[in-house]
């Protein structure tokens, strides 16, 4: 039975809408409808006057007569179409303000409608519900943090040998420096020491002494052939 009653109630409710939509268009169309016979009216009192003031015109000189009476016909039309003009602007009223009043109550309608939707949407949403679930997802992102530390601590070092950071300059320096001789022909330093002879090691004084005659007199065959 209950649920009969609120159908019921629903559909009453929806009726009501409808029938006031309902009186509110057909109350446009009939000022709209009035609107059109009075504009009717106004072209046919014109119209009228138009006459009236050619026979008065026509006569005026023949007739005075005919032409004064033209004239009081003419004054008589034109008193009702100042009226008929005056009941044109009334109704011109009437349906503007029907229109505006149809345009508030479908504007308040759809606040109402955009206010129930939102309060359907925070249902039972509170600040301090809100501030809960803020300070919980805090919470949740720093036990994140705290586990990932605590699963990369050991795996990658923290701090950095500043010795082995030095080392590995000084060998990036010596390759630059290396890279420089080698592209302006010059041998570096170092190379030229390491290919020095050891006179602690290596051949016996006269082998080597008979290796620099040697190479003495190939240089002197180059010289005479030359």
């Amino acid at each position: 039975m209950a649920s009969n009653g609120w159908g019921w109630g629903s559909s009453l409710f929806g009726g009501n809408a409808k029938a006031t939509k309902d009186t509110t268009k057909n109350a446009i169309l009939g000022l709209r409808g009035t609107l059109d016979m009075l504009a009717k009216r106004e072209r046919h009192l014109q119209n009228q006057m138009e006459e009236q003031d050619t026979v008065a015109r026509k006569n005026v000189s023949s007739n005075k007569g005919v032409a004064k009476a033209a004239l009081r016909r003419k004054k008589a039309f034109e008193h009702q179409l100042e009226q008929t003009q005056a009941q044109m602007m009334s109704v011109e009223r009437e349906i503007s303000s029907i229109e505006t009043a149809n345009i508030n109550k479908e504007t308040l309608d759809a606040m109402k409608n955009a206010q129930v939707a939102m309060k359907k949407i925070h249902g039972g949403l509170t600040i301090d519900k809100v501030d809960q679930t803020m300070e919980e997802l805090r919470e949740q992102h720093a036990v994140g943090e705290e586990i990932a530390e605590a699963l990369t601590q050991g795996a990658v070092g923290n701090s950095v040998d500043e010795d082995e950071l030095d080392e590995e300059l000084a060998e990036l320096q010596q390759e630059e420096l290396d890279n420089k001789m080698l592209k302006t022909g010059s041998v570096p330093v170092s190379d030229q020491i390491q290919r020095m002879p050891n006179v602690g090691v290596g051949k016996p004084k006269t082998r080597i002494e008979e290796d620099d005659e040697e190479e003495e007199l190939k240089k002197l065959q180059a010289e005479m052939a030359m």
